[in-house]
């Protein structure tokens, strides 16, 4: 089965920051400074206290499946929430691993995928997660 093709994400100057990191296969979380809490998606602004007040931080890319299902489409391909060791939980796809390994509860790890852009080029790398 071939790879299954990804589409880049939109880039703009508040998520730059972000995809650059990915880019580099680092995964990043927005930090609160005021609550010492992070959080997903990177943002301008703590969901917290609503205060500017907020850093972008590397993660750990380490996390537990929450929940998860298998899309079963024209190429299959499994969902899952990832609920990082920092507490953040992502929605994301679970990749490198047999549909039938997926388990509620199993170690995870980030890894980063190719995206391909409207043109059929190279876009940022996506964050995904495989058995750890």
């Amino acid at each position: 089965m071939s790879e299954r093709i990804i589409a880049a994400p939109v880039i703009d100057a508040s998520t730059k920051p972000f995809w650059d990191a990915a880019g580099e296969g680092r995964l990043m979380l927005g930090l609160c400074r005021d609550t010492q809490k992070h959080f997903f998606y990177p943002r301008g602004a703590s969901p917290f206290t609503l205060s500017p007040n907020v850093e972008l931080v590397p993660a750990s890319g380490l996390g537990t499946i929450y929940s998860y299902t298998v899309m079963r489409v024209a190429e299959p391909y499994a969902c899952a929430y990832v609920e990082l060791d920092e507490g953040p939980r992502l929605f994301t796809n679970i990749v490198d691993c047999a549909f039938e390994e997926i388990r509620i509860g199993m170690r995870v790890r980030v890894v980063f995928k190719p995206t391909q852009d409207a043109e059929g080029g190279p876009g940022a790398p996506m964050p995904m997660f495989a058995p750890a």
